[in-house]
């Protein structure tokens, strides 16, 4: 355990400036504000947080819309959230950056599996703030909401992978993150605010 601690040797501030920089997604500077000390804070908490909040908000969406549609109709908690939610969300942030760490090794890049795992965990946070207002019972608005969340958070992926990983022939990889990000905002979506 002593071999993993350092992954964990953040402090509040430090979280806190992660975090708000995981909202920026134009600035492509978080390789740069990790640098010294990459955590996985984000890889386990964010990601546990996100799993309790779609397993939570999307029941509660899904009773709003069932009583917006028939007020008679009856209701009941889907336990079945929180293991898909688990199963998605944590399959999503540790396989994605693990694809990406194998792929960019076999390219010959100098690819940091920490690194990937902390901004995958990280850009993560903004699909949590959205959650809450994916509960408005207003299918179109709700699909704006995850759309935008998408964007920003498929932004925030691929601008700080550009400015981690140097050539062209690695534009693919950088596409292939973006709309990787645009599917997870999209599943969040269909199957916990339908």
């Amino acid at each position: 355990m002593s071999s993993y601690s350092e992954y964990f040797n953040v402090d509040t501030d430090v979280v806190l400036i992660r975090l708000i920089s995981s909202l920026n997604p134009v600035a492509a500077d978080f390789f740069s504000k990790i640098d010294a000390n990459p955590d996985l804070y984000g890889l386990i908490w964010i990601s546990t947080t996100l799993v309790f909040v779609l397993a939570s908000l999307g029941n509660l969406a899904t009773f709003l819309m069932q009583k917006h549609a028939d007020n008679s109709t009856s209701w009941s908690f889907d336990v079945s959230y929180v293991n898909v939610a688990a199963c998605s969300i944590y399959g999503y942030a540790i396989v994605v950056p693990l694809a990406y760490y194998f792929f960019l090794q076999y390219m010959g890049s100098n690819a940091s599996l920490i690194r990937f795992w902390c901004l995958w965990g990280y850009s993560l946070t903004i699909f949590i703030m959205s959650s809450f207002l994916l509960i408005i019972p207003v299918e179109f608005l709700r699909w704006v909401i995850i759309l935008l969340t998408g964007v920003a958070s498929a932004s925030f992926v691929a601008l700080n992978l550009r400015s981690y990983i140097e050539g062209n022939e690695l534009s693919v990889a950088i596409i292939a993150a973006f709309f990787l990000q645009m599917a997870l905002a999209i599943f969040i979506k269909v199957w916990f605010f339908p």
